[in-house]
């Protein structure tokens, strides 16, 4: 019996959906652990690679796994404030940071003025500067401001990274038509009225993206608060879950707890915006 086309792709791609299969089971296996330490005893952590074994149904001891150490985080060592801050930090430097980064990418892409060409150089060229080089002149910078043991110098920083001013660019380039910028010139339409009725809805998927990306980036940063912050209450969650380790014996089963609920939030993040996050990267990557 002879097949059709369709039949004869879904063969070929048979092998490849085998292998993605096999990588996701792979990729989850430490989520799979992570999740089920979380829900045990610091003893049973180190007796049971996932769920420890007894007489119950499958063959685990369901009596012995516990909601203890969420207790003691929300109750008794206060995580909730914590992720309090951590969500105020990672929504409000994301939603800044892609807004003049969209309006740094839109006048790079369709304004012309003096110097253009060496502003976008100097956008490339800060791409490849290492963070860690301008720690130590941005802590100087935010001591001379009077910004340290604020939020206002974990956030300002990043108001502008380089590498959102260019995808914004490229975004521009390849999904703003210039003719329709001119057509709205022609009918009246402001610069402001432009970006934000006809610019912004066309690179919204760039949008759903970076927000993404900054929000991942300001939510998982762990060195920036140590420096910037000296005040326990201000702590995010990154730093507040480092210090779940004692000073003579580390709960691990309270870490991992912790280390889930900092997961929880980002995850609904990506499901909620997946479908922007790859169709942005994807425009950015068309070459402009």
């Amino acid at each position: 019996m002879s097949l059709n086309n369709a039949q004869r792709q879904k063969l070929l791609l048979a092998p490849v959906y085998v292998a993605l299969v096999a990588a996701a089971f792979f990729t989850l296996i430490p989520f799979a652990w992570l999740i089920c330490a979380a829900f045990k005893t610091n003893a049973d952590v180190f007796t049971a690679n996932f769920l420890p074994t007894g007489d119950g149904f499958l063959g685990v001891a369901w009596d012995r796994l516990t909601i203890a150490n969420f207790i003691r985080l929300f109750r008794e060592l206060g995580i909730g404030r914590a992720m309090a801050n951590s969500i105020f930090l990672a929504s409000f430097s994301a939603l800044i940071a892609t807004f003049f980064c969209a309006m740094a990418g839109y006048a790079l892409a369709k304004f012309r003025f003096a110097g253009q060409g060496w502003v976008m150089s100097l956008v490339l060229a800060a791409l490849v500067i290492p963070g860690s080089l301008l720690m130590a002149p941005g802590y100087k910078l935010l001591y001379d401001l009077g910004l340290l043991d604020s939020y206002a110098g974990l956030i300002l920083p990043g108001l502008t990274p380089a590498f959102g001013v260019f995808l914004f660019r490229q975004s521009m380039v390849n999904s703003v038509p210039t003719t329709l910028l001119e057509s709205a010139r022609i009918d009246g339409a402001g610069e402001f009225r432009i970006f934000f009725t006809i610019v912004l809805p066309l690179v919204r998927p760039m949008i759903g993206a970076y927000l993404m990306i900054t929000f991942l980036q300001s939510w998982n940063n762990f060195i920036g608060p140590q420096i910037v912050l000296q005040d326990p209450s201000r702590f995010p969650l990154s730093v507040a879950i480092n210090q779940l380790r004692g000073l003579y014996g580390t709960d691990y089963g309270l870490i991992m707890s912790g280390t889930l609920v900092s997961i929880a939030p980002v995850l609904a993040l990506f499901l909620l915006l997946q479908k922007e996050f790859i169709a942005g990267l994807t425009s950015g990557a068309v070459k402009g």
